[in-house]
C-alpha cells in the first residue's frame, strides 16, 4: 500500500464523520441524551484522528501524483489548503468533544453550553468539509472539475470505425 492508497483510505472518515457526528449531537440535544451526545463526542475526536492521518499522508500522496496528466500542482495546493483548514477545525472540535466528555462525567451543567458550541463550530465546518471533499475529488476525478477540459481521444483506425457516423 502506497502513501496515495493510504490518504484514500483515511481521509474519508473525517468528512463523513464530521457530518455524521452533527447528526448524532443534535439528536442527542433534541432528545436531551447525554449518552447519545457521548456518541457524537467520541465520533468527533475519530474524526479528527482521521484528519490528522490524513494530514500525515497528504504529502506522500501529493508526490505520488502531482505530474499524472490533467493533476499539476495548482489543484493539489488548493485541495492542501483547505485540508489544512478543516484539520485545524477537526482538531477543534475533537479537543472540545474530550472537554465535553469530561465534563458530561463529571455532571457538570456546563457540558450542554460545550455541546452547543461544539454543534455551532461543527455546523460552520461543514462548507471547509464539502470544499475538501470536492477539491480531493478534483485531483483525479476531472469530470466533476468546473473548468475541465474534455481529453479528446487520438484518432486510431479502430477509434475512426467504432465512431462512425
Amino acid at each position: 500500500m502506497n502513501e496515495a492508497h493510504l490518504h484514500m483510505v483515511v481521509n474519508h472518515f473525517p468528512i463523513i464523520g464530521t457530518i455524521l457526528a452533527i447528526g448524532i449531537l443534535i439528536a442527542g440535544l433534541v432528545l436531551k441524551n447525554s449518552t447519545i451526545r457521548n456518541t457524537s463526542y467520541f465520533v468527533f475526536i475519530i474524526a479528527a484522528i482521521f484528519g490528522a492521518f490524513s494530514m500525515g499522508t497528504g504529502e506522500g500522496a501529493e508526490e505520488l501524483v502531482k505530474d499524472m496528466p490533467n493533476v499539476g500542482w495548482e489543484i493539489i495546493h488548493e485541495h492542501e489548503e483547505i485540508a489544512e483548514k478543516l484539520a485545524l477545525l477537526l482538531y477543534i472540535l475533537g479537543l472540545l468533544s474530550v472537554v465535553a466528555l469530561y465534563l458530561n462525567f463529571k455532571k457538570n451543567t456546563k457540558e450542554k453550553l460545550v455541546s452547543f458550541f461544539i454543534l455551532g463550530i461543527g455546523i460552520a465546518s461543514l462548507f471547509v468539509v464539502q470544499k475538501v471533499g470536492t477539491s480531493g475529488g478534483e485531483i483525479r476525478h476531472t469530470e466533476i472539475r468546473t473548468d475541465s477540459t474534455i481529453a479528446i481521444p487520438a484518432k486510431t483506425e479502430k477509434f475512426s470505425e467504432e465512431h462512425e457516423d
